[in-house]
């Protein structure tokens, strides 16, 4: 971790954020509250009266409008999402202060840098970020991606000086790194946990009343689906449409799905086998010594929304997560080499992979359901024709079907996303020690 800035730096180099969403408002507290004297924050100018009121007397000073914090700021956040950044960026890149420099909070840098590269003036520092967590868990020990695409060695220095108060883990990718990295961690993650939301709603069933779903790694699939279905559907529809690396991982995962699928419909047990082994070796076999992302059933077991007695639990095929192990494979790539742009949601993915194919009893029940238990093929349909709608989506760069497709998923589900909130909060948590400690 880089050095903490000086006194001198705090009381005079002026932060901006333009954009205050919920990682806009993170962002601007936590800076505030590290010491640096003048943050100046803004949002669309008609929400200049609201957001006065909601920062009255807490130090950081709220402006009219873009033009006005990009004018004053030493360093300016760009915090919208990426369908948008061009359009902001366009309307007060060109107000940036002489050698100011300038950053993106979007989660998808490909689009962000060709604004920046567009309607910036030449004489300012593109030196952007990302933090790859959400707005309610804690930044410590978190990834915080630093992409200097255009800055000297002391802009960078102040750069990391600025973000070390969020005391997260600094890496260091350039921007095309960034997006093929998140493109697995994130879009391809929440296309398949969005995958199973809809196929509950297509089923008309709650998982958590169901014993097929019930037990520590079901805990995990139901918690973090709820956790995202609460959400806003933009930050995942751009992730996965504006992302240039994302395209091609969905439609592997999809395909994976169907191929899978169409194996155990036919009962090619020898072949089936076979391609599950050889995806679990090429993940998993030379982990080594790493030490195992989850703990244990009893643990995983506290985090439950339904109350099944644990007798009445049946089989599931984890179509899922095999489908995901296979993507993997067929696309030659290590998830684990992805862990420095991880998040909590990724990190429980590769948890729940992980602990399924490490443990020869939950593989071979899972194989075995997956083949011949047929209370369970009729999901595992639904689940085929949900990953493929998701990847047509995405592949047509549709953002309204996109929204409207989350939006019908997450009805169906609202009553119960006060409840998983509290519990998925503490599933976050609980993996975020481990991975600090």
């Amino acid at each position: 971790m880089p050095n903490n800035a000086t006194d001198s730096e705090k009381e005079t180099i002026q932060l901006g954020i333009i954009g205050m969403g919920d990682m806009g408002k993170l962002y601007a507290r936590t800076l505030f509250a590290a010491g640096w004297k003048k943050v100046n924050v803004c949002d669309m100018p008609e929400k200049y009266d609201q957001l006065s009121n909601e920062f009255r007397d807490t130090g950081i000073t709220v402006m009219r409008d873009g033009h006005l914090v990009s004018r004053q700021s030493d360093w300016i956040l760009y915090s919208v999402p990426a369908e948008f950044i061009d359009n902001v960026v366009a309307t007060y890149g060109p107000s940036t202060k002489i050698g100011a420099i300038v950053a993106g909070q979007t989660s998808v840098k490909a689009p962000e840098i060709a604004a920046f590269e567009k309607h910036l003036p030449e004489d300012v520092h593109i030196i952007t970020c990302h933090s790859l967590h959400g707005p309610t868990v804690s930044p410590r020990g978190q990834p915080l991606v630093i992409i200097n695409h255009r800055g000297s060695a002391e802009k960078l220095a102040l750069v990391e000086r600025i973000l070390s108060c969020f005391e997260s883990e600094i890496a260091h990718l350039t921007y095309k790194e960034h997006d093929r990295i998140t493109a697995d961690t994130q879009a391809v993650t929440h296309m398949a946990f969005l995958s199973m939301g809809t196929t509950w709603r297509h089923q008309n069933s709650f998982p958590w009343f169901d014993p097929t779903y019930t037990g520590g790694i079901e805990n995990v699939k139901v918690n973090m689906t709820m956790r995202i279905l609460s959400n806003k559907w933009h930050v995942y529809a751009g992730l996965a449409i504006l992302n240039p690396s994302a395209k091609a991982q969905v439609r592997q995962y999809s395909l994976s799905v169907a191929a899978l699928f169409k194996l155990m419909i036919q009962e090619k047990e020898a072949e089936f086998v076979a391609r599950i082994r050889a995806a679990g070796e090429f993940v998993f076999g030379n982990r080594g010594d790493r030490e195992h992302i989850l703990l244990s059933d009893n643990l995983l077991d506290q985090y439950s929304l339904g109350s099944v007695p644990k007798e009445k639990i049946k089989p599931n095929s984890h179509l899922s997560l095999l489908a995901m192990v296979d993507c993997w494979h067929q696309l030659k790539m290590n998830p684990y080499s992805h862990m420095v742009c991880q998040t909590p949601i990724f990190r429980f993915w590769l948890g729940i992979s992980e602990y399924l194919f490490l443990n020869e009893e939950y593989l071979q029940d899972a194989i075995q359901a997956a083949l011949y238990d047929k209370d369970i093929r009729e999901d595992d349909m639904e689940f085929m024709m949900s990953a493929r709608g998701w990847q047509e989506c995405i592949a047509l760069g549709n953002m309204e079907g996109y929204r409207l497709r989350f939006e019908d998923t997450s009805r169906f589900f609202q009553d119960r996303f006060g409840e998983a909130a509290v519990i998925g909060k503490q599933m976050i948590e609980m993996i975020t020690r481990k991975t600090v400690q």
